[in-house]
């Protein structure tokens, strides 16, 4: 009888480590996405942060050019809107 047990035990045991084997193969990979998944999101931060670079530095730019157009349209007066057909 003991030796029946002794068998159920080892081949349990045997399942249980072949499972972990598997366990483990399995938690590595998710591991292994996950760095992935982190270094797109790294590289869509960096592209986010160029963008919003570009877009202060537009933004500087419209702001000289609007700084610059006052003092001339104030000295020419009120005009008429433009109108490519006349």
């Amino acid at each position: 009888m003991t030796d029946s047990v002794g068998d159920l035990t080892y081949g349990l045991l045997k399942r249980v480590q072949r499972d972990l084997t598997e366990l483990r193969a399995d938690v590595s990979e998710v591991k292994t996405e996950l760095n992935v998944i982190r270094g797109h999101m790294i590289g869509i931060q960096t592209d986010i942060h160029n963008i919003n670079g570009i877009l202060a530095r537009h933004d500087g730019h419209l702001d000289r050019i609007e700084r610059r157009l006052e003092p001339r349209e104030m000295a020419e007066g009120p005009q008429k809107p433009y109108e490519p057909n006349a």
